[in-house]
């Protein structure tokens, strides 16, 4: 486990991912870098990317980084779930 100096700040894990979510094409850490409105710093780009990748929303690729999750399959799961559950 390395030692993470700074978490990044929730609007921040949304901007990054709204960025890679919204690409056409799979985009390099600096990509990332230039679509975003601020400056992050790299070892904080670095958490978020790998918390990402992590939970199964990202792939980190020879070719760059591309959004994999989707909602509607996760939503129809969800309510698969809701259906089968029941209330005591």
């Amino acid at each position: 486990m390395k030692q993470v100096l700074h978490y990044p700040r929730l609007d921040t894990v949304l901007n990054v991912e709204s960025v890679i979510k919204k690409s056409k094409e799979a985009l390099s850490k600096n990509g990332i870098d230039r679509k975003l409105s601020k400056q992050i710093m790299r070892p904080t780009l670095n958490v978020i990317l790998e918390y990402l990748e992590e939970s199964g929303k990202i792939a980190i690729l020879k070719e760059g980084i591309i959004w994999i999750y989707k909602e509607d399959v996760s939503n129809n799961l969800k309510e698969k779930l809701k259906k089968s559950v029941t209330v005591m």
